[in-house]
């Protein structure tokens, strides 16, 4: 939330290594090779977990903050889930629980970025307001999650409000999911479920 009062930080939230890597990729050609007075903001973990391989062409996506992760499981109930960071477990698991227990597809898609969502949303709302005779332009969010069907649920280990920065265009029905207030734990997992951001959680917030 900080990082979107500051036209030149470029804030990122990955949950894999090769997300990271190609943030800084493209981070150093920016600012050394085309010498663009813009800085990086990246959020990393302390937590270990098995890192995926990186999907097929998925390298626009990651720099412009969503795209597709996993395809849904064959179910008869459509959902989305947007993870962020370390939240893709609970995700991963969610979707897992949801087709085996209650018939639900979740696509599940990685958010990178809601600050780049959010600033390339408000230019296609600005263009759009100017333009009012041309063919009106759709936010690069709203065009990703558009071909998807049943409710969004966007989880965090940030506040609610930071996925609830492109909740106006969102194409479908939206609950974000995050850490707001205080809470201490012993455990992660705890810690997790105090903030109501665990599977379990996940799976009530897509019923």
């Amino acid at each position: 939330l900080l990082a979107s009062a500051v036209p030149v930080c470029e804030a990122y939230d990955p949950a894999f290594a090769y997300e990271m890597a190609t943030i800084i990729s493209h981070g150093l050609h920016r600012m050394y090779v085309e010498e663009e007075d813009v800085f990086y903001y990246l959020t990393l973990y302390n937590e270990n977990y098995a890192q995926p391989p990186k999907p097929a062409d998925s390298d626009v996506g990651i720099i412009a903050g969503l795209y597709r992760w996993a395809d849904a499981p064959a179910a008869a109930v459509p959902a989305t889930i947007v993870f962020s960071g370390s939240a893709h477990g609970a995700a991963r698991e969610a979707q897992v629980d949801l087709a085996e227990h209650y018939g639900v597809g979740a696509a599940l898609y990685s958010a990178t970025s809601y600050k780049r969502l959010r600033e390339e949303a408000l230019t296609v709302e600005r263009w759009n307001r100017l333009h009012p005779t041309e063919e009106p332009m759709v936010p690069y969010v709203t065009r990703t999650l558009a071909g998807g069907a049943g409710p969004i649920v966007a989880v965090s280990d940030y506040m609610k409000a930071v996925p609830d920065q492109v909740g106006r265009w969102m194409p479908r029905s939206f609950v974000p999911l995050g850490t707001d207030g205080y809470g201490r734990s012993d455990t992660r997992e705890a810690l997790r479920r105090f903030f109501e951001i665990d599977t379990g959680h996940l799976v009530v917030a897509v019923l």
